[in-house]
């Protein structure tokens, strides 16, 4: 029986220095070999991810935490933000000094020159300060935008944009989705186009976006250095991922 496992990516095949370990190359290339299919499932843009999936072989994925779907260099699904609404939600940040980032699936615009919230969180994933475009929204296709603010502030916006989904990843920013957009939305194009039973279908992470994926699918499996709510939604939890998490995980369902 044929059998896929989806990875996220920080925190999961990404250690705390956003290295890859030689221990989850490894697995990932006994998985191969194994006849087991790999893809990713990220709340990264395509763009932020090319050279971990030049360097692990792998194709096909789940990004923008759901909303842009690749299978094997061919993209077989995509779910944009309404432009209506997000018109309305940029007013609205812009009101309450809140900077975004707009990301499609080539680049990302900043709607301010500078901010040190956009700065810290995207140091974080290894990435510079995007140039300011406040207007890039309005003739592009936008898969995800991110909020910047301080804990707690996404909440005046939940009532008023009921079309978005909010989940926060870091402590000055806030992934802003479809609502009803998630990584087992995604997960499931993908499996429908495999043809894959859900029983056959693992997955690994450990963040907040990662909750309804580890719910979805066949057997959830929680980092060791994931949040709790990411746990208590998993089948499995293996050591941290600079513990050997992947190989451990892996090792533990018997795939490699």
């Amino acid at each position: 029986m044929k059998k896929i496992v989806f990875f996220d990516i920080d925190g999961t095949l990404l250690d705390h220095q956003k290295n890859l370990p030689n221990s989850t190359k490894e697995a990932i290339q006994k998985l191969k070999e194994n006849g087991v299919f790999t893809a990713i499932a990220t709340g990264r843009a395509p763009f932020m991810f090319e050279n971990l999936r030049e360097e692990l072989g792998i194709d096909s994925f789940v990004c923008f935490n759901g909303q842009y779907v690749v299978f094997e260099n061919e993209v077989i699904y995509k779910n944009p933000l309404s432009q209506e609404e997000l018109e309305r939600f940029t007013e609205c940040a812009k009101d309450n000094s809140h900077p975004l980032v707009f990301m499609d699936e080539k680049t990302m615009k900043g709607s301010v020159r500078h901010h040190q919230f956009i700065e810290q969180s995207l140091t974080s994933l290894g990435f510079p300060h995007p140039e300011e475009d406040s207007d890039f929204y309005l003739n592009k296709k936008i898969y995800q935008a991110l909020l910047f603010c301080e804990e707690n502030d996404e909440q005046q916006y939940f009532d008023e944009f009921e079309q978005f989904r909010f989940i926060r990843w870091h402590p000055y920013s806030v992934d802003v989705l479809p609502n009803g957009g998630s990584k087992a939305e995604g997960i499931k194009k993908l499996i429908e186009r495999l043809g894959f039973d859900l029983k056959d279908v693992f997955a690994f992470g450990d963040g907040l976006n990662d909750l309804e994926m580890l719910k979805a699918v066949g057997t959830g499996v929680a980092m060791g250095n994931g949040v709790p709510e990411a746990k208590k939604q998993a089948d499995l939890i293996t050591t941290d991922v600079s513990e050997n998490g992947i190989w451990n995980g892996l090792k533990e369902l018997e795939l490699i």
